[in-house]
């Protein structure tokens, strides 16, 4: 479709966004990176505070799916899930791992290898997620902390507080998608901006963008994997996630929403 039939109130705008989506120029950018400038680079990942909550990751037990071309053709958006279908555990765990889980630090805490590709192994999410019904955790809002499981085959998570009123703020925070608000699991992925500026300047947000679709097809295939339903969310409330997660809406924001469940 041709400029002349948009409205031409918007083209400025689509066209920016067109632009934002092509490959800038590196070579100038990351001379001017505060890695090239030799300045503090920002922590792998954010510090555990709290009391740590540590889940079994048996995963071999979780995936009952060994089939890769088999696991390709049951991948789907889903919008329902059982009510009281709860997840387990060692479900939860793999989710988190097969994510962002920790495999190796490399240099002196330079970076992490995990199971999904990020540019320059900055890997700059941070993995929420708002429990209603997962065996044996009590519902409320909860944070991954992949620093912790590291040579040991656990997950390490810690409890942020209570969430009253979940199917309301749910829905709310979700545009009013209600029935994301059945789902057992909501997970939400936050950015970290620094841990990719650091290394890429201006650049640090296209790459950022692509490395997000890295985590959500690991996310979608595990789910999966381990017959649950999974659906990823464009849009929701950035306010009322920031909110919820106890996030600054700046240094560190919501960027991806999916839900879980069987």
């Amino acid at each position: 479709m041709s400029k002349d039939n948009r409205n031409e109130g918007l083209w400025e705008e689509i066209n920016n966004n067109r632009d934002f989506m092509k490959c800038p120029d590196f070579s100038k950018t990351m001379i001017c990176s505060d890695q090239e400038k030799k300045l503090t680079q920002p922590p792998l990942s954010k510090e555990a505070k709290g009391e740590i909550i540590k889940l079994s990751a048996d995963f071999d037990d979780a995936v009952i799916t060994d089939s890769y071309k088999e696991l390709l053709d049951i991948r789907r958006s889903i919008r329902v899930y059982d009510k009281k279908a709860a997840m387990t555990q060692n479900q939860l765990a793999f989710l988190l791992w097969s994510t962002q889980g920790i495999q190796e630090i490399k240099g002196q805490n330079y970076a992490t290898l995990r199971p999904v590709a990020s540019g320059g192994a900055r890997h700059p999410f941070e993995t929420y997620f708002i429990v209603q019904n997962v065996e044996g955790l009590k519902p409320g809002v909860y944070h991954y902390l992949p620093l912790e499981n590291i040579g040991e085959k656990r997950v390490a998570i810690r409890f942020i507080g209570d969430f009253p009123e979940h199917k309301k703020r749910v829905t709310n925070m979700l545009a009013g998608q209600k029935w994301a608000s059945d789902a057992p699991v909501v997970v939400f992925l936050s950015c970290v901006a620094y841990r990719a500026e650091w290394r890429y300047s201006v650049c640090a947000h296209r790459v950022v963008l692509i490395d997000l679709g890295h985590v959500g097809q690991n996310l979608m295939l595990s789910a999966a994997a381990m017959g649950l339903g999974s659906c990823c969310i464009a849009a929701y409330d950035q306010k009322l996630c920031d909110d919820a997660l106890g996030l600054d809406s700046n240094e560190e924001y919501t960027v991806y929403v999916c839900t879980v469940g069987g």
